[in-house]
């Protein structure tokens, strides 16, 4: 169980990251194609932040306590900051492509981790998110096209 319980925390704090460098996208997004990109972000960011509370409570029902610092989450995400940068359209999609590909790989292992301390609850609430990240990963890999 306790595991799972990292697991599901390492995705939080991916989760939030995430959110967090798409809104910051969203706002600094230019170029030729800017309203298709910042309706694109926006429906990105917002649909990352509403997973947010759905995990934290999941982290809760299983008697444990979710993070809740950006501390914590910076450490428990490997998803890099864009801190003074503003990166091309293209390049912010790169990234958030290659962010949103880690982010999957967190989904799966926590799929794992719930299978495997017969937790199916949770098994389905992850595959559910994986699902949703799975559609992000080829929206932006055709962006990049």
């Amino acid at each position: 169980m306790e595991q799972l319980i990292q697991q599901l925390k390492v995705i939080l704090g991916t989760n939030f990251a995430l959110y967090l460098k798409s809104h910051n996208y969203h706002w600094n997004i230019e170029g030729s194609n800017f309203p298709q990109y910042h309706s694109f972000l926006d429906g990105f960011y917002n649909d990352v932040w509403s997973q947010t509370d759905d995990i934290a409570e999941h982290i809760r029902r299983l008697d444990a306590y979710s993070p809740g610092s950006m501390e914590r989450f910076l450490e428990l995400s490997d998803i890099k900051e864009a801190v003074d940068i503003i990166p091309s359209a293209m390049t912010m999609m790169a990234e958030l492509k290659n962010d949103n590909d880690r982010y999957i790989v967190h989904l799966r292992a926590g799929i794992v981790a719930a299978n495997q301390a017969d937790e199916p609850a949770v098994s389905n609430f992850l595959q559910d998110l994986l699902g949703a990240h799975q559609k992000k990963a080829w929206m932006l890999r055709s962006i990049l096209k």
